[in-house]
């Protein structure tokens, strides 16, 4: 086995086990309680962890092996995979775009696979190295400026996409570097090439966070996932001596088969980003729903639910009030017994208001020829014992 093909079949498989890991951690996020630690107790997350961490392993070594522009465009298969692995493990629905999308992508990295040649694994010399350091520092800051000028979130998010994308394209190419030259004799020498790895994945890390901010998930998403193995291409064939077959016109195809991949990975990237968002409304929906029957449960006698107001009474605003007792605001209690009084009951609705009953000291109204007797029609409620 040639190593040109040893390292297509070590990064297709990193992108099977990034595919999985990533469906596994999907599912564990929305089976799990809103809790730091909850995944920790999950076995499916550290499954999930164990996978990420072989398609890392994976594609260092597929970098060791082949050249940068094979690798990191098949890098970008785990979307393409995650896709009927998600409709197989987990049923969820997938449109004809997102097919179209798998489709063209897969077209597009297999005519450029086809079209790239066979080149000894080399690294950076010292110096290309520091170039390539400064120019890519040099590019992000540029990026990074304008983004801050831009007053549209769509734009703005997109150039710090791209500055993103660079750091993990470039952070690729440091790594297939160190790949090449480690040796366990020597490996203090790597140290600052770990280094720089380090500061480049982070930095994209911080830079992908921020290029959502205010425009949504799938622009700045298609945007990185396009520019990463790009601009790893372009150092391969720049700086690592790596070439396509067929002189120019090889090189012609293999930019419309990138452009073909590109345009793919986008629908696929979009697709997915909608699909997330109407699942996340869904969840949310149902959950504000769920929460308002377990209030309208807990309120039975809240206002206005079964035709009742607040006080008890039937047809809503507008009926006429019960009238304060004796003791003050309410209605009247009704004792139980000679000596224990009894809780009051429910409020009465009468087609008309019961006059107050004046006391001995009050005087009397002068429509009334006795205070006590109500007008014809009228109805006095006593306290009986």
């Amino acid at each position: 086995m040639t190593s040109l093909a040893l390292s297509v079949l070590l990064a297709l498989a990193s992108a099977v086990c990034y595919a999985a890991g990533a469906i596994l951690q999907e599912h564990v996020a929305a089976t799990t309680p809103r809790l730091a630690s909850a995944p920790l107790r999950r076995g499916s997350w550290w499954t999930a962890v164990t996978l990420n961490g072989t398609g890392a392993v994976l594609h260092v070594i597929a970098l060791a092996y082949g050249p940068l522009s094979v690798v990191q465009p098949l890098g970008a298969l785990t979307i393409v995979f995650a896709l009927p692995m998600a409709a197989l493990f987990v049923r969820r629905r997938v449109g004809t775009a997102g097919w179209r999308g798998a489709l063209l992508a897969t077209v597009g990295l297999a005519g450029l696979l086809s079209l790239t040649g066979s080149s000894r694994a080399q690294s950076l010399a010292e110096r290309d190295g520091f170039w390539l350091i400064v120019i890519t520092v040099s590019v992000i800051a540029v990026l990074i400026g304008a983004a801050r000028l831009m007053r549209s979130p769509g734009i703005r998010s997109v150039l710090l996409a791209a500055a993103a994308g660079t750091a993990f394209g470039v952070s690729s190419v440091v790594t297939k570097n160190v790949a090449v030259e480690w040796t366990w004799d020597a490996w203090e020498d790597a140290l600052p090439g770990l280094v720089t790895i380090g500061l480049l994945a982070s930095g994209g890390v911080l830079l992908s966070q921020a290029s959502y901010r205010g425009a949504g998930l799938a622009s700045p998403l298609a945007t990185a996932t396009v520019v990463n193995p790009v601009v790893a291409t372009a150092v391969g064939l720049a700086a690592l001596g790596e070439h396509f077959r067929h002189g120019a016109p090889g090189t012609l195809l293999a930019l419309v088969a990138a452009l073909v991949a590109s345009t793919g990975l986008v629908m696929l990237t979009v697709h997915n980003a909608e699909a997330e968002a109407e699942a996340k409304a869904a969840a949310k929906d149902a959950e504000d729903a769920e929460d308002a029957e377990a209030i309208a449960t807990e309120q039975p006698d809240a206002p206005g639910r079964d035709g009742r107001d607040a006080a008890g009474g039937a047809g809503g605003v507008g009926g006429p009030e019960v009238p304060e007792g004796p003791g003050g605001p309410g209605p009247h209690e009704v004792p139980v017994g000679p000596d224990v009084p009894a809780e009051p009951g429910p409020s009465l609705r009468l087609p008309q208001p019961i006059p107050r009953q004046p006391t001995g000291d009050e005087e009397p109204a002068p429509q009334l020829s006795d205070p006590r007797v109500p007008d014809c029609g009228e109805a006095v409620l006593q306290h009986h014992a």
